[in-house]
This record gives C-alpha cells, sequence and structure tokens, in this order.
C-alpha cells in the first residue's frame, strides 16, 4: 500500500500527514481547529461542517485516511458521542465517519479516539515490548486514557464501545482547605478535566489568583503574567525557578490524576506501564512527573507502597506519543482485516 493521509484531531489544532510504515511521516501541516471558543457563533451542526470541510480538503480523491480524533466515539463503529473541547457541553451522537464519505466516497476511512491511536503508537515501540498491560492517559486540552493488553493486542470498551473517559470523572480539589468549584468544558462540576487540563490548570490558577492577591503578585508566577507572557511558558519557568505558587498550583491540578492512576493499579496490578502524555504532561515532562509521583508517595496503594515503593513510581512515565502514526497503524490494521474478510468471502 502507497502511503495513507493521517489526522491528529485536537480541541486547538488539527494536523495532517502522509504516512506509511516504510517511509514514516512526510511533512506535518497544522490549521486551528474550528472550535466552540474560537467560532463563538457558530452552531455546532457548523462546527461540524467545517471540521468535515477542513479534513477533506486535506485529502486526495482517492486513497485511505486515518484519524486520530480527540473525542468520545464508539471504537466499534466511528461514531462520535462527544468532544467537550470542540463542541461544549454537546452530546448528540454524530457519524464522522458517514460526513466523511459523502463528502469524499472516493476515499476509505478509518476513525479511531486520539488515545487509541497514541497508545497503538506507543505500544508499537521497542520499550514496551514485552509488557502486559500499558495505560496511556493524555492530559492536554481534554483528558482521557485507555489501556492495552500487549499479549493480545485488545483494547477493551463497554456497551457503548468507551473505554477511559477519565477527564469526566467526578474529582475534588481543595485550595487553603475550601473545596474548588470548577466547571468541566462538558458542562458539568468537578470532572477532572476541570481541574487538570490545560484550560482547568488555568482556571484553577485564577481561583489561587483571586484568593492571594498578595501572593499572586509577589510571585514569579504572577509577575511573567503580568509581563504578557502566555500562561504555559510562564508557569513552566516560575517551576523551574522553584516557585512556591507555581509549585502549589501543579499540586492541586495533578490530585484528581493521581487519583486515577492510584485506583487503576490498585484494580488492575497487571498495568506494567502508566505512561503520560499530551501537551500538558510533555511540556512539563519531568516536573508533572514528580508532582504526580509526590501523591502517591503521600497516598500510596495500602501495604504496597510502603513494602515496595518502586513498585508505583517505576511504572509511571511522561512518554511523547505519536497520534499520526497511531492513526496510520489502526487505518493499516482495518485495510488488512478488511482484505482478509473479503479473501474469506471470495
Amino acid at each position: 500500500m502507497s502511503s495513507l493521509t493521517v489526522f491528529d484531531i485536537g480541541g486547538t489544532h488539527v494536523r495532517w500527514a502522509q504516512w506509511s510504515p516504510q517511509r514514516g511521516l512526510g511533512e506535518v501541516h497544522r490549521v486551528p481547529s474550528p472550535n466552540f471558543s474560537r467560532c463563538a457563533d457558530a452552531t455546532v451542526d457548523e462546527l461540524q461542517a467545517m471540521l468535515v470541510r477542513t479534513i477533506t480538503d486535506a485529502v486526495p480523491a482517492t486513497g485511505v485516511a486515518g484519524l486520530s480524533f480527540g473525542a468520545a466515539l464508539d471504537h466499534r463503529t466511528g461514531t462520535v458521542y462527544a468532544s467537550a473541547p470542540l463542541w461544549g457541553a454537546h452530546t448528540r451522537p454524530f457519524d464522522l465517519s458517514a460526513a466523511l464519505r459523502a463528502a469524499r466516497p472516493g476515499v476509505r476511512w478509518h476513525v479511531v479516539n486520539d488515545v487509541t491511536a497514541a497508545l497503538l503508537h506507543l505500544a508499537s515501540t521497542p520499550p514496551a515490548q514485552g509488557l502486559r498491560k500499558i495505560l496511556l492517559a493524555t492530559i492536554s486540552t481534554g483528558i482521557a486514557c485507555r489501556t492495552i493488553d500487549q499479549r493480545t493486542g485488545g483494547i477493551p470498551v463497554d456497551i457503548c464501545g468507551l473505554q477511559g473517559e477519565i477527564g469526566h470523572l467526578p474529582a475534588t480539589v481543595t485550595i487553603d482547605g475550601t473545596p474548588v468549584d470548577l466547571r468541566c468544558d462538558c458542562g458539568q462540576l468537578r470532572h477532572v478535566a476541570a481541574f487538570s487540563s490545560g484550560p482547568g490548570i488555568r482556571r484553577l490558577g485564577e481561583i489561587l489568583r483571586q484568593r492571594r492577591r498578595g501572593a499572586w503578585r509577589a510571585s514569579h508566577l504572577g509577575r511573567r503574567l503580568a509581563d504578557g507572557e502566555a500562561f504555559e511558558p510562564a508557569l513552566a519557568a516560575a517551576l523551574d525557578a522553584g516557585d512556591a505558587l507555581a509549585t502549589e498550583l501543579l499540586d492541586a491540578a495533578t490530585k484528581p490524576v493521581a487519583d486515577v492512576v492510584r485506583t487503576a493499579l490498585c484494580l488492575d496490578p497487571e498495568i506494567d506501564l502508566v505512561a503520560l502524555t499530551g501537551g500538558v504532561a510533555t511540556s512539563l515532562h519531568q516536573r508533572y512527573r514528580a508532582a504526580l509521583l509526590a501523591h502517591l508517595t503521600r497516598e500510596g496503594l495500602y501495604l504496597t507502597s510502603d513494602r515496595e515503593p518502586g513498585w508505583v513510581r517505576d511504572r509511571v512515565v511522561v512518554s511523547e506519543a505519536n497520534g499520526l502514526v497511531g492513526a496510520g497503524l489502526a487505518a493499516l490494521a482495518a485495510e488488512k482485516a478488511a482484505a482478509g474478510h473479503a479473501t474469506e468471502a471470495a
């Protein structure tokens, strides 16, 4: 098979490139995602139509395309249930595959969740070989995770074709002993993503600014933001400088994620690797890992963390995982499966 067109569609950007197993990725193109915050006057139907046009304008008239899509979707059919970063609280199912086929019928489309795609890429790399199960969590504009059993290649899903929508689990965060009420992009209060996603961390920062105005103005983070620096690099620089307020902010933001990781390892000790990816985790890298592990050290697994403290620590890494490559791997596997079915039918 010649190269595929692969996409990675997130709440902030749409990226695409040509990919093949032999040649790897070609030049990666990127445009802003048509989302509800950027296009505030557009309806969800209009946003979805804009997204379909963005995708179809980037593919040849014929061929194969693989999509890594940042949304809660049915892993079996590709039907999109919701994408809070793209469409807010909207939850009416959207058959993206059908819309793409209608717009560009000469292309064979294969759609998977973006975390699934990233996990497929990670699972194909040498460090993942020989492991039993891998959990990959993306911490970015949205938050979700997936697990794969490396012994079978299976990614289990529930009756709706879903797995690992951890960003919409309930969470609790306190600052100065007082609970914080923040609303997730899906519209609900006190979800993991409300506190721990990229937008969630910025919202937590605003809570700190309101509650401690003097300390905020005096902090390294507050001064950099007052000078006009963007939030993400300002936070990274403040953490590097040892700023106590920035450290406290990251500690609060990582608590819900640590709670999920602790529970996952408690329930499934066959998870040999917990990989954190996505823009938030990878940009802060070891600072993010250290903040997460601090929670798991203070409140770890009953008995295990005391008897074998390295058991949890050695499983948690921050890792780059490429959704574009994963989308290509998923599309290639689907094409091979379809060819096998056709041969059996003949």
